[in-house]
């Protein structure tokens, strides 16, 4: 596995400085939230890109491409636009900014690009439709830069849990369609312990989220602060051969990055068995 952090927790640090960071400091790989602050998509230049992708390059970092920037689409709603969102012109808006974060990522020499469902706000006969048509079309926008899209389930979203997608994945016959695990979130929906999901899950993994996190509550925490068992999910992870990045998300950490980054580090390396 490679040890691996998210550039939305590192919003105070320009992203050549972040990621610098994150190299000297053992770290492998690196998810980069593309957002107003990090290669904006709608204004990063193609130097710009070119300069990150020499860097990463340079450092050894391995990168893979998050798309859950906050206030990116609409500066006044959270999230908004999503793949739930009524009105086909504004889901639009968000399935081009996953054909953008697609290219960046190509650029950037990635293989993942992950994305969520969004939150259905006016559930409807017409839902499992909207919802299905939506990934299949996030699958071809990423898939057409030659990128693997996964699908991350978040609590509150149409697909929250493991189970939801792989029912979704069956639905769909989508074999181009993996997973983004977050391990927290088996906590805050409290679907099951890691040991018992990770080995379903598995066989579609193809990237993985990492905090602490309390059982029932939603809230990204830096490790020690919450329930999860590292070390269990540690052993779980290799247990299914998992090779891929994992990559501890705490976007509400960023005023503290330096010193997170070292707390991970150490919590990640104790849960080695």
């Amino acid at each position: 596995m490679l040890l691996g952090y998210n550039t939305n927790g590192l919003q105070n640090h320009r992203l050549d400085d972040a990621l610098r960071l994150l190299a000297d400091r053992g770290y492998q790989a690196v998810a980069i939230t593309v957002d107003v602050q990090h290669l904006d998509p709608f204004r990063a230049s193609t130097r710009d890109i070119e300069a990150i992708a020499a860097l990463l390059e340079k450092l050894g970092l391995h990168p893979v491409i998050e798309t859950g920037a906050r206030f990116l689409l609409d500066p006044k709603t959270k999230h908004e636009p999503t793949l739930m969102t009524r009105g086909p012109d504004a889901r639009q808006v968000r399935l081009d900014f996953y054909a953008r974060a697609a290219r960046i990522g190509r650029d950037l020499g990635a293989q993942v690009v992950s994305f969520w469902s969004g939150v259905d706000r006016a559930p409807g006969r017409d839902s499992r439709a909207i919802l299905r048509s939506g990934v299949l079309a996030a699958c071809e926008a990423i898939t057409a830069s030659g990128l693997r899209p996964a699908l991350e389930p978040e609590p509150g979203m149409s697909v929250a849990t493991v189970q939801d997608f792989l029912d979704l994945r069956d639905d769909l016959e989508a074999e181009e369609l993996a997973l983004c695990l977050d391990i927290g979130h088996l906590y805050a929906t409290q679907e099951g312990s890691p040991e018992e999901l990770i080995p379903v899950a598995a066989p579609h993994l193809a990237q993985v989220h990492l905090e602490d996190m309390r059982r029932g509550i939603h809230e990204h925490l830096v490790p020690g602060e919450g329930d999860v068992d590292f070390p269990g999910v540690r052993r779980a992870l290799e247990s299914s051969q998992y090779a891929g990045p994992i990559c501890f998300e705490l976007s509400r950490s960023s005023h503290r990055a330096p010193e997170v980054l070292g707390i991970c580090q150490e919590v990640w390396q104790a849960s080695r068995s």
